[in-house]
């Protein structure tokens, strides 16, 4: 507004551009000294980074998350080191999570093993003691970028339990071969965030944007940019029309039986939780093998 206000008011016009072309200059100056940190007084839920590494053919995550909740805000932290046998990954699945506004969800991607727990990836903003999310802050250097890896009792079970958000379940028609290409492109990023960090933005680089930049990275395939990437509540219509997940049924009564609310709120403290909010639901990658964005 006050540069609008220059441009417009004040006389001769040579002044007006000289004047707004300083404020631009001190306004570019500032936003590139404002540098992304991993020193800082973290909120309890985003301390800890994630990290992997290799031995043979296994995958190690160092500091997955999984909390035990009694309350969104009142919890128990834990962290974990697990191992996943990267022969026995089966799958992807993607899980979209919404708290308000239809247009906009919060998308989680989360790897399917054979005799193993799944592996959930949550990106999100990593908050500092006392910030607040605010989706137009998201856009100015506001919040570091996190990966959550985590156990989906805690970082799906959290949504559905506790904050109360609408919840939707998709299988993804994926190989093991894209599901692992895609995983390892995670794993490249995560790593590095943990030596490098970088600034969350609400719109190239959130939960939704990185994960088709991965997609982008690792499956040849890959489907082209929509707008819904930006609108991502819309996400699951994409999905469908570009046949990523089961299109057997008709969109409406797949995205009715994926709706995972009750069956998580069951299950709740089950150890079960992971296969119980999945049974029932259509499975494309047991029809067929066919790649994703095709």
């Amino acid at each position: 507004m006050v540069s609008l206000a220059v441009l417009l008011w004040l006389r001769p016009p040579w002044r007006a551009i000289a004047v707004w072309s300083t404020g631009l200059v001190a306004i570019l100056v500032w936003w590139n000294m404002l540098q992304p940190s991993s020193d800082r007084e973290w909120q309890p839920d985003v301390v800890k980074l994630a990290s992997f590494d290799f031995d043979g053919g296994y995958l190690r995550v160092h500091n997955l998350r999984n909390f035990d909740y009694r309350t969104e805000t009142d919890f128990t932290p834990r962290y974990e080191d697990r191992t996943f046998d990267l022969s026995k990954l089966r799958g992807l699945d993607i899980f979209m999570s919404y708290w308000g506004s239809p247009a906009i969800a919060h998308t989680i991607m989360s790897w399917d093993f054979e005799d193993s727990l799944p592996l959930a990836i949550s990106i999100e903003t990593r908050k500092s003691k006392g910030q607040e999310y605010s989706a137009v802050k998201g856009f100015f250097k506001q919040y570091e970028l996190i990966y959550v890896a985590a156990d989906e009792r805690d970082v799906i079970r959290l949504r559905t339990n506790y904050r109360g958000e609408q919840v939707y379940l998709y299988r993804l028609k994926v190989t093991p071969e894209q599901a692992r290409a895609l995983l390892m492109d995670y794993v490249a990023t995560m790593n590095a965030l943990v030596k490098t960090p970088r600034f969350y933005n609400a719109l190239v680089n959130n939960c939704t944007t990185s994960i088709h930049g991965h997609v982008k990275n690792a499956i040849a395939d890959a489907p082209p940019v929509d707008w819904r990437l930006l609108a991502n509540g819309y996400g699951d219509e994409m999905l469908y029309e570009n046949g990523n997940i089961d299109t057997r049924l008709p969109f409406d009564d797949l995205r009715r039986r994926s709706h995972i609310n009750a069956r998580a709120k069951i299950l709740d403290q089950d150890p079960g939780f992971s296969q119980g909010i999945r049974e029932g639901l259509p499975n494309p990658r047991h029809v067929s093998r066919q790649p994703i964005g095709q």
